[in-house]
């Protein structure tokens, strides 16, 4: 799954290789709580990954599917050694012919999980 391979490498030692997974030209949108971010091209979207906070935060992703080009994953973000969770997201990405994201959108909640007993 290519949002659960981006949400990897955003987690891992060089969060900017998750750029080479998105099309130069990619257009997305982040609803955080009290907040959007939303942009288009690698510039704008390299700008928020070099700009988050570096607190050990993980992706779990617990269910994932794709339906011809368009793929959904649906997890919990986790933090520290403990990963104790911090609260769901649910993204979607629509997947280009090259096989990667030409657009994305992601919802967080830090208390909402449509599985309670997965995000405990």
């Amino acid at each position: 799954m290519l949002i659960a391979d981006y949400f990897a490498r955003l987690d891992g030692p060089d969060p900017l290789t998750g750029l080479e997974l998105v099309e130069p030209d990619i257009e997305f949108l982040l609803a955080l709580p009290g907040s959007e971010i939303s942009g288009r091209g690698l510039d704008d979207l390299g700008s928020y990954i070099s700009g988050r906070p570096a607190v050990g935060r993980k992706h779990r992703v617990l269910r994932s599917c794709r339906d011809h080009e368009l793929e959904m994953v649906y997890g919990v973000v986790v933090e520290g050694p403990e990963e104790k969770p911090t609260g769901s997201f649910a993204s979607v990405g629509v997947v280009s012919p090259h096989d990667r994201l030409a657009r994305y959108q992601a919802f967080f909640h830090p208390t909402f999980s449509m599985f309670p007993e997965e995000a405990a």
